[in-house]
């Protein structure tokens, strides 16, 4: 029997089979501990969106950063508008299609700002066009928002190209567009949720991006069952290539290499390796 379970077309899928099982497990951890890594980020969410309103300056400071457990926690803050430094981000959705984000700093009384995204405004005629932006409220403002870590190309995958139209940027990079600005800056930048006076017309608020665990313990289960699938076709396969080496020992006119009755049908590796070795015994005791 062993040289059926080693001929060539076995040792091939011997070979196939001890390549594809420890692979698909591999593919099903991983989707495993992605799945875990998005549910975490889900929770997180979910936890930070719920949480009572806190100072801004509970959560980040001036020239610092926003720690990713603190991102879309609600925030408040007081100050006034500077529209003189205000800029629009390219490529950004709302329920009307792509167009603009509207980002305003927030001058606060103690001199620093915080940069707030006011929401979202249609396009102009053309790519190039600066659209108009609905006036900001004059006055000390009292603004609520989910906070934000500074984007960044590998945090969005956006490439910050250059030559836009004036006023116009394609990232939310904090540190390089408070060195633009003429006062200090916190670190992050705020979403709005609500202002108190309201302006009427305002910007289209930006929804919450709402983070899912997607499919990968799904997809994990899939590639775990893909693993049993190719052990049982290996399980059977052998099983297969045994009893038709056994039935072709010991059939009518095997030792003598005779076929079928009918004379047709091809001839299974088990089936003719065990031929040969019949008539290799033969040979030998002859």
């Amino acid at each position: 029997m062993l040289r059926v379970l080693f001929s060539s077309r076995m040792l091939a899928f011997h070979a196939l089979v001890v390549l594809i099982v420890p692979s698909f497990v591999w593919l099903g951890f991983w989707q495993l501990d992605r799945w875990e890594q998005r549910s975490a980020a889900v929770d997180l969410q979910q936890g930070n969106l719920s949480a009572d309103p806190v100072p801004v300056s509970d959560l980040t400071e001036v020239g610092g950063t926003v720690d990713r457990d603190d991102r879309w926690r609600t925030v408040e803050v007081t100050g006034t508008w500077d529209t003189e430094h205000q800029l629009l981000l390219r490529n950004r959705d709302g329920s009307r299609g792509v167009g603009f984000h509207v980002l305003t700093p927030l001058v606060t009384d103690d001199g620093a700002a915080v940069l707030v995204n006011r929401g979202w405004i249609p396009p102009g005629e053309t790519a190039r066009d600066t659209p108009e932006v609905p006036p900001a409220p004059e006055g000390e403002i009292e603004v609520k928002g989910r906070l934000q870590f500074s984007e960044t190309e590998e945090n969005t995958g956006v490439h910050d190209r250059g030559g836009l139209p004036e006023g116009q940027i394609m990232i939310v990079d904090v540190d390089a567009l408070a060195e633009e600005l003429p006062y200090p800056v916190y670190g992050g930048y705020v979403e709005l949720t609500s202002q108190d006076p309201v302006p009427d017309p305002a910007p289209e608020r930006v929804a919450t991006q709402e983070l899912e665990s997607g499919m990968s313990l799904s997809y994990a289960v899939q590639w775990w069952v893909f693993t049993l699938i190719a052990i049982g076709g290996w399980v059977f396969l052998v099983r297969r290539e045994v009893r038709d080496a056994r039935e072709a020992r010991s059939a009518p006119g095997a030792a003598d290499g005779g076929s079928d009755d009918d004379g047709g049908g091809a001839e299974s590796d088990g089936a003719r390796a065990a031929r040969e070795e019949e008539a290799g015994d033969r040979a030998g005791r002859g």
